[in-house]
């Protein structure tokens, strides 16, 4: 049971429809997110209160315990599906937090960001999408600034998939920690998948340090999608978000 959790929590955050199989979805149109709560049964924690993304504002001072990052080169294919580049992980890699350990399960991209800090935009948000052994999520955000070429994209994206459905394997096994910032500080909500279903309870661990990105790694990312993948912000009620 705990396995079959955890296969639908990935298969969920990766943006492919599981459950029904019949819930099509995107960013624009009828299938856009103002309509994600109406397309499926399953959808229906779309139109919750705790749903993500939102601007990380008005924070509240606390005592954030420092995130155990165990990570390991494991990234080893990436594909296209249609909603985000995404990097699946080999089993290995791990972050502890709140005295549990968490899996990394994959990473992927979303342009623009999802998430605001302080009412700022960036150009390319990554998550890092994790899953502790009864199924619970957490999701690292990294968020990304235009400047110089980012070693770990390079890395990543050396055979980027520029077609839905395409999936390449990678030359050089990647490591998530490559595009982490030096500095580990980072704010706490509570929120949800940002895709369909759209499943709350959610731990989100966004970095505070933003790295950097170059402006033809951005095209090309844009490019593979042919347009942006950013869900709207969402009402943050009465959720604190903790730094």
């Amino acid at each position: 049971m705990k396995k079959t959790l955890i296969l639908a929590c990935a298969l969920a955050v990766s943006g492919n429809v599981f459950a029904s199989g019949k819930s099509h979805w995107g960013y624009s149109g009828h299938e856009g997110p103002e309509n994600w709560a109406k397309l499926s049964a399953d959808n229906f924690a779309c139109a919750g209160r705790n749903q993500s993304p939102i601007n990380l504002t008005g924070f509240i001072e606390a005592e954030l315990s420092p995130i155990n990052f165990n990570y390991q080169p494991g990234g080893r294919e990436i594909l296209n599906n249609g909603h985000t580049v995404q990097i699946n992980y080999q089993p290995g890699s791990s972050m502890t937090i709140d005295g549990k350990v968490f899996k990394l399960l994959q990473f992927h991209f979303h342009a623009p960001s999802e998430n605001n800090i302080n009412g700022k935009s960036f150009p390319l948000e990554a998550h890092l999408v994790h899953a502790d052994k009864d199924g619970n999520l957490a999701v690292v955000a990294v968020m990304f600034e235009e400047g110089k070429a980012n070693s770990g994209l390079s890395k990543a994206w050396q055979k980027m998939p520029e077609h839905e459905g395409d999936k390449n394997a990678l030359q050089t096994t990647v490591s998530v920690d490559d595009i982490l910032p030096a500095d580990r500080d980072y704010y706490r909500f509570n929120g949800s998948l940002t895709t369909p279903p759209c499943t709350e309870g959610v731990r989100w661990l966004v970095m505070k340090q933003p790295v950097s990105a170059s402006a033809e790694q951005l095209a090309k990312f844009r490019h593979a999608l042919h347009g942006p993948n950013n869900r709207p912000l969402q009402a943050v009620n009465a959720r604190p978000v903790l730094k």
